[in-house]
């Protein structure tokens, strides 16, 4: 029985060696909110309109929601608009070809 109970804190304790031995690193949560997106509706809507600073970082902020946006039923039209990937693009921000 003491060997058992050895044998796990041991494997714990290395687990934990691994686990906080490399960097780490925080990632902030990003808060999915489509209405974010406001500051781009110009550049979307009229394509000879570039896309605004405020555009582009929020969609750097949105990015990770895109798949999220595109997969829901409500926002789905608006996220197929074939604006949106040009002004993505525009911002150097990779929009999502399939999720």
């Amino acid at each position: 029985m003491i060997k058992r109970v050895s044998f796990v804190i041991l494997c714990v304790v290395a687990l934990a060696v691994v686990v906080f031995s490399g960097e780490t690193c925080m990632v902030e949560a990003v808060t999915c909110n489509p209405i974010e997106l406001s500051p781009c509706l110009a550049a979307i809507t009229m394509p000879s309109q570039p896309p605004s600073a405020a555009c582009c970082s929020k969609l750097k902020e949105q990015q990770p929601c895109f798949c999220g946006y595109i997969k829901d039923p409500t926002l789905k039209q608006y996220m197929n608009n074939p604006n949106i990937p040009k002004v993505a693009s525009s911002c150097g921000v990779a929009y999502p070809p399939k999720c």
